[in-house]
């Protein structure tokens, strides 16, 4: 199991949170993902084999948010 934190620019609400979590969750081999509002990022959980941080990256961007 391997963890990544990745910033997202635009989250500001409890939607935004289910949006972006949500995608994350949709992918084959991870775990989990806690979205944190504060800090602009999200911390996923994943298995390594399954899935790799370019699809996380380009899930959250599907949601219509922006990385950095």
């Amino acid at each position: 199991m391997k963890e990544t934190t990745i910033k997202v620019q635009g989250m500001t609400c409890q939607h935004c949170v289910k949006a972006v979590s949500g995608a994350l969750i949709k992918l084959p081999g991870v775990k989990d993902a806690q979205v944190n509002l504060e800090k602009g990022e999200v911390t996923v959980s994943y298995h390594d084999g399954l899935v790799n941080v370019q699809a996380m990256k380009d899930a959250i961007e599907g949601q219509g948010y922006d990385l950095g």
